[in-house]
């Protein structure tokens, strides 16, 4: 008889110190523990996670990853981290079923031509490969789409992002998971933080399910429970949750060879290596913790890419989910470290683009933990910011172009 496979990570005593404890076990998290031990020798590090690892946004989401954002500070982040998934893939030995198929991002109008445009611009001055297509240069890349003047948006160009594609949301964290373990970090699945334990201006500690764990330095990873985390501390971030929902097809023979997203109908797709379509949406308009997907968003999507994409027409939805983004007022997130209190680092606000940066925002962050001082690539990211008026303007880059009924 086969012996069982070996599992990836095994299950820690929880110890009542830890140098370092990180809340979430989403891939930041996971990533952070593992880059701490591997490169920086802190390897007494606990990953405290509510349900399972990978329960929150790294397993909600439809595994794009892309550096085509509008601002130098942005795409440079996301450009480093697309470069950094084959290297970590050798690393780790594990397959993270990394597909560099590329990215086009439609515009509907001359407005929204004008914005790709510009994106393009700073991702040529970045280093970073993105062209301007004309409709029929998209049509070359994606057959299927529609050029026609019969969609209710017709397409008036493209912006191709070459380097972008799509990984396993799963594979990515267990991945992480089996690196963090094999260098000496734990993971506790199951256990829910009910308070920070704080002396004067340091941290001390946190209280749990399990009982109270104290620690040197806490990393809130919390995704969109990040800001509610905080709020343990008395610390108001400008943070809110919204929901997105995502859905896939039947599986279809292979037709969409690439991913496609528009501003305008809210919506984005690529097709699976098990032939579905994975399609998300636009966020719900209301602030929410909700994960509860809704019909509207079935019928909103099934009309936005039947539009696009009329060779959809018929093809069945078999699975829907939610999850939670944690928007920012300029859709970029917040990296910071020793606010409020010494020994506390913040990475929450991701918004859209949590699974895109995880790896390279851990090896940061981790390195931001381990010797108190920012990196210069996270340095824009600092909460400050919003004091000091020193918005991002990656707002730009998902401008309402209309509304799709």
């Amino acid at each position: 008889m086969q012996s069982r496979l070996k599992r990836l990570w095994d299950e820690s005593p929880m110890k009542s110190h830890y140098d370092v404890v990180i809340i979430g076990g989403g891939i930041h998290g996971l990533a952070t523990a593992y880059y701490l031990a591997k490169e920086h020798g802190i390897k007494d590090v606990a990953v405290l996670e509510r349900k399972y690892i990978g329960f929150g946004g790294s397993g909600r989401n439809t595994a794009i990853v892309r550096a085509n954002q509008r601002t130098q500070e942005n795409v440079r982040l996301y450009d480093e981290g697309l470069k950094l998934w084959p290297t970590l893939m050798d690393e780790l030995d594990f397959n993270m079923m990394f597909f560099n198929c590329g990215n086009l991002n439609l515009a509907h109008s001359e407005a929204a031509v004008s914005g790709l445009r510009l994106a393009v611009s700073t991702a040529n001055f970045c280093n970073v490969k993105s062209e301007l297509l004309d409709p029929q240069q998209c049509k070359e890349l994606v057959p299927a789409l529609d050029i026609s003047d019969r969609p209710f948006h017709p397409v008036h160009g493209g912006m191709y992002h070459a380097p972008g594609g799509i990984l396993r949301h799963d594979a990515v964290v267990w991945g992480l998971a089996k690196g963090a373990y094999k260098y000496g970090a734990h993971i506790h699945q199951g256990v829910e933080v009910h308070g920070i334990d704080t002396n004067g201006h340091k941290i001390t500690g946190v209280q749990t399910s399990e009982g109270s764990i104290a620690c040197n330095k806490l990393v809130v990873m919390a995704g969109g429970y990040g800001a509610s985390v905080c709020e343990m501390v008395g610390m108001e971030l400008p943070v809110h949750p919204l929901t997105i929902q995502a859905m896939v097809t039947q599986p279809l023979k292979p037709f969409l060879h690439h991913v496609v997203s528009s501003g305008a109908y809210h919506c984005y797709a690529n097709q699976t290596l098990k032939g579905e379509v994975a399609t998300g949406a636009h966020m719900d308009r209301q602030v929410n913790y909700t994960t509860t997907p809704t019909a509207w968003y079935m019928k909103h999507q099934a009309e936005a890419m039947t539009d696009l994409l009329p060779c959809l027409k018929g093809v069945k939805f078999m699975r829907i989910w939610a999850g939670l983004a944690d928007m920012t007022p300029d859709m970029a997130p917040i990296m910071d470290g020793n606010v409020m209190y010494d020994g506390l680092f913040i990475d929450v606000g991701w918004g859209y683009f949590g699974f895109k940066s995880g790896p390279i925002t851990g090896k940061y962050m981790a390195q931001f933990v381990a010797h108190d001082e920012a990196p210069d690539i996270l340095k824009p990211f600092d909460l400050n910011r919003f004091l000091e008026n020193r918005y991002m303007g990656e707002t730009a880059g998902a401008t309402n172009y209309g509304h799709w009924n």
